[in-house]
């Protein structure tokens, strides 16, 4: 199954059937609603199902945004956060994403999980990657810190994601949904790739699983901490789906597939048919790149 998030398309439109009948005439028979979905778009959105015009295949918490909030804003409370009014309104909002979901006719709602307490590396080494000094005693050395940092910090956090986790997954089960754990692009983020199985295995594979975005993925590769390839053949076994996107140097992602540097052919042993296949592109991406990034992604992976 292949859908198009509407993270491409939500920020203009004002009617969530118009919205969705956008993605329908690109060809999509189902659609992400993703964390930029204003509350007065969705009594179209759900017009748009109940008429069996598109299927909702899955949500990005948080979704609908929460109050107040006009923009898409995924991490504006997390799980890990040492307020735990904090973490209470990252639990309360992710409740309402999973009615949205039940009421969307969509199986899965996926998640980010919070970031450690640490000084920011991401950004800093992206600089120096795009400044061309990527293996440099510079690079190695801040690479080797934030890892120090990470490691020696993590603990907590992913105590507290764990937590945030297990608290929703009661919820998603008696509603007959499943939680997709997404990978990260920033190193200050969790679960880190090397806790991700260890951090999946507390949970029931029937209601929690892994979620694959291929530009993060891409991310952590082009900064040297993880090879993409065989990191999503290490979770093959819990992968539910993909946000499928592109990176271009060094860390410009949400490009259409064949306009980066992933290697879709080489990630392509792990695409299943039962997996999501969700577009999830720029909203600055004109209408002719998105058809032929779909085009050019079903020519490597196929029309599974």
């Amino acid at each position: 199954m292949y859908a198009l998030s509407t993270c491409w398309n939500s920020s203009r439109h004002t009617d969530g059937r118009a919205m969705l009948r956008e993605i329908r005439e690109l060809g999509f028979d189902h659609a992400e609603l993703s964390h930029g979905i204003r509350i007065s778009l969705l009594p179209g959105v759900f017009e748009a199902v109940d008429a069996g015009e598109i299927k909702i295949s899955s949500l990005h918490n948080f979704c609908p945004l929460p109050i107040g909030v006009t923009h898409a804003a995924p991490n504006i409370f997390q799980f890990t956060s040492p307020d735990p009014r904090e973490r209470e309104s990252a639990y309360r909002y992710s409740l309402k994403t999973l009615e949205t979901a039940v009421r969307a006719r969509a199986g899965i709602v996926v998640l980010h999980c919070g970031s450690i307490d640490m000084k920011e590396y991401t950004d800093r080494l992206l600089a120096l990657l795009e400044a061309g000094l990527k293996g440099t005693p510079k690079y190695e050395k801040l690479c080797l810190e934030a890892a120090e940092k990470q490691e020696q910090k993590k603990e907590r956090y992913v105590q507290l994601a764990h937590d945030g986790v297990m608290r929703l997954v009661e919820q998603a089960a008696s509603r007959g949904l499943k939680l997709g754990i997404e990978n990260r692009e920033r190193i200050e983020e969790v679960p880190p790739e090397s806790d991700l199985s260890f951090f999946l295995k507390e949970f029931s594979p029937t209601t929690v699983g892994y979620w694959h975005d291929t530009g993060h993925a891409q991310i952590k590769e082009n900064l040297g901490f993880i090879n993409h390839a065989m990191h999503l053949e290490s979770m093959a076994d819990r992968l539910l789906g993909f946000h499928v996107h592109d990176v271009q140097l060094p860390g410009r992602d949400h490009c259409p597939p064949g306009t980066g540097m992933i290697d879709f052919k080489a990630l392509k042993p792990w695409v299943k048919p039962e997996h999501i296949k969700v577009l999830e592109l720029s909203p600055h991406v004109p209408v002719e790149d998105v058809q032929k990034g779909f085009t050019h992604l079903k020519s490597v992976w196929g029309d599974l």
